[in-house]
């Protein structure tokens, strides 16, 4: 029988080739994805820890250089030949060559400075009292400018009150005058006790000095470095166009400690760029370096090909192993699903043929023994319920015998009950005869005649009614021996039920048992985990199975208990019944008796009737004998139609009961064939 295509699908085989597959797959993938992403993160880090350390060292450098001109302000803050050289020439009332000599001091002290310093483009001191009137004291180009850009940045030196203020690089340096980029700082040159010889000090560094310092800085193979002011505008960076204007990367804050000045962002293409970053300690600058995060990983991606390629090597061994597990697993499950189907459809016969020692084994050589053991139980059952069918049979004949006795009886009884009315009838006749007897004395002899003949019809009748009560006293013990085969029956059929109820405890046991069984099987199934799920779903069957034949025995009990409930209420009528029939028996036989009194009655009485033909003398004495004689016939007529009466009775009580007799074996017979139709469908 094909199975449906559909069907497939649920197989336990099947299942496991998909879980298989899937697991095996998705675990490949995940592992190559993971050590993907994971070496990714590890070069990242490393380039990053790396990176770290070399931008830390630029800074370092930067610092030093910062901190040099810093130095070299403070020289010139504290130098006293500087600032009473700075005085006089803003004295009034110093004289011209005094104030040409200290500013000839002060350029050549300028020079010497500039001249010793190639990374220097030039050194400037601006009265502090003169920038509004452009009024200058220099080195170097002498040419300035003084517009509100210039105005501003002069404000800043001013407001940092002797403090030194690095300013960003400028194209064209600090006035735009020049034709390199430079770098400035600027410092206050603070005089308390002569105010207006304050200068303000510029020292502009070539930008070409940066560029020298983080020329061994390379981050990646397209990285940048550039210098950002606390606003987050760009300081310095290769490109001159960009300065002054924002950075697209924020630096983060402060990282907590002891992690690394670096995270990942994005460029302004949306390229993810690894940035590293170190705050400088002199100005208040950041100098941050950034290089895509491809230049790094390119060597991951090497990664990615043989995660593919152990996808495809695991999808091919999963497929293997999936038809292996299809093959071991799928089909010899399957098989044994199909053959318990048959076996639900009543076919006995089914055998598995697995031959290994596994769990599909252990469980194909256990259902080979389940299947032996209900054929066995099948078996068992017809048989018990045949013997049932046999023994209803024959209770529904004892029934039916029982019922044409009981019924013979009944007539027979209602022949004497007429008997008795007739000879009644004919003992009121006589009492009227010997009653007229006095006044008839005359005709004696026709009388005598009469009574001759009525006396040969009372030994005609008495004749009759004992040989009526000789068939009825036969009859009745002919009733009394079916009573007897009846309850003896019964208590055969009382055996059979405790045979059935044997019968039925084993198959209840055997149920019990097979949930056991199906109950462990579950429990080991679940121990199995994924492998084992097939067998919870045998084990079901296989106490859904169990479950049903608990439910038919139950049934077959239940039937047994009522057949059991029956038979004892048979028992019980006809032990009731068996005390009446023997006393209807001995009624019987007195009724006998009585008739062989009558029929000696009447012998006397025609003896007597013989005597009054010899003397009439004697007619008196004879007269009241036969009155006293017809009294006892009176009363022993009155009492054997009392008796018939009551033996009536007891006919019709004794029918009533074979009738309910016959119809409980009637049922029983039913109950039987319904047995013996429930096990039909199994056949072993």
């Amino acid at each position: 029988m094909k199975r449906p295509r559909n069907l497939r699908f649920r197989s336990v085989g099947i299942k496991l080739f998909v879980i298989l597959f899937c697991t095996i797959v998705l675990l490949s993938s995940v592992l190559g994805l993971t050590s993907y992403y994971a070496a990714k993160g590890i070069i990242t880090d490393q380039v990053a820890a790396a990176s770290s350390q070399s931008i830390v060292q630029a800074a370092d450098k930067l610092d030093f250089l910062f901190a040099e001109y810093e130095a070299l302000s403070r020289q010139f803050a504290v130098d006293s030949i500087l600032k009473a050289d700075m005085e006089t020439v803003n004295h009034p009332g110093a004289g011209t060559v005094a104030k040409a000599a200290a500013e000839d001091r002060i350029r050549r002290k300028l020079d010497s400075v500039k001249g010793s310093d190639e990374r220097m483009l030039g050194i400037r001191l601006i009265s502090r009292n003169l920038v509004e009137s452009e009024s200058y004291k220099s080195t170097g180009i002498s040419a300035v400018r003084s517009d509100e850009g210039i105005l501003a940045r002069v404000k800043q030196i001013d407001e940092a009150k002797g403090d030194p203020v690095w300013f960003s690089v400028r194209a064209k340096g600090f006035f735009d005058v020049y034709a390199e980029s430079s770098m400035t700082m600027g410092r206050l040159l603070r005089n308390i006790k002569h105010p207006e010889a304050e200068y303000y000090m510029l020292i502009e560094i070539k930008g070409q000095a940066l560029t020298d310092i983080l020329s061994n800085l390379h981050i990646g193979r397209a990285g940048e470095i550039r210098i950002l002011d606390p606003s987050e505008s760009i300081v310095y960076g290769a490109d001159n166009k960009l300065l002054g204007e924002a950075s697209y990367i924020h630096p983060e804050t402060e990282p907590p400690k002891g992690q690394l000045h670096s995270f990942t962002s994005e460029n302004e293409q949306g390229a993810p760029q690894l940035v590293v970053y170190q705050p400088l300690d002199t100005a208040k600058w950041t100098l941050m370096g950034y290089a895509p995060v491809s230049d790094f990983t390119k060597s991951a991606d090497k990664l990615l090909y043989i995660t593919l390629l152990v996808v495809l090597a695991a999808v091919v061994i999963a497929l293997l192993i999936g038809y292996l597990l299809v093959r071991q697993i799928g089909r010899p499950l399957g098989k044994l699903a199909r053959l318990m189907e048959e076996g639900e459809q009543g076919n006995l016969q089914v055998r598995t043929s697995f031959k290994g020692q596994d769990e599909i084994g252990r469980l194909g050589h256990s259902f080979n023994k389940m299947m032996e053991q209900i054929a066995l139980l099948a078996g068992q059952s017809g048989s018990s319920a045949a013997q049932v069918l046999s023994t209803s049979e024959q209770l529904v004949n004892a029934s039916g015998t029982t019922s044409t006795h009981a019924r013979e009886v009944a007539a027979a009884t209602e022949e004497i009950a007429h008997g008795a009315a007739s000879l009644a009838l004919e003992a009121e006749s006589s009492n009227r005869n010997v009653e007229l007897m006095n006044l008839q004395i005359k005709e004696v002899k026709e009388i005598n005649q009469a009574m001759d003949t009525s006396a040969e019809k009372v030994i005609t009748v008495s004749d009759q009614g004992a040989e009526l009560m000789k068939t009825l006293v036969a009859q009745s013990e002919s009733t009394v021996r079916m009573m007897d085969l009846i309850q003896e029956n019964s208590i055969r059929l009382r055996e059979s039920t405790h045979l059935i109820r044997s019968i039925l405890t084993p198959m209840v046991a055997v149920n019990k048992q097979t949930n056991i069984l199906a109950l462990n099987a579950s429990i080991e199934a679940v121990r199995a985990g994924a492998a084992g799920r097939g067998f919870i779903v045998i084990a079901d069957e296989i106490r859904g199975l169990a479950n049903q034949s608990n439910q038919s025995i139950a049934s077959v009990s239940r039937i047994t208990e009522e057949i059991s409930s029956h038979i004892d209420n048979t028992v019980q009528v006809v032990g009731e019944t068996a005390p009446l029939f023997r006393e209807q028996i001995s009624s019987v036989r007195e009724s006998s008796i009585i008739f062989e009194d009558v029929r000696a009655e009447m012998e006397q009485f025609i003896g007597y009737l013989n005597e009054s033909s010899a003397s009439v003398t004697a007619l008196t004495e004879c007269q009241h004998l036969l009155g006293e004689s017809m009294a006892s016939v009176r009363a022993v007529v009155q009492q054997t139609s009392a008796s018939t009466e009551e033996v009536a009775s007891m006919s019709s009580q004794q029918f009533i009961v074979s009738e309910e007799l016959v119809a409980l074996s009637g049922k029983l017979e039913t109950l039987a064939e319904e047995l013996k139709q429930s096990l039909v469908s199994f056949h072993g």
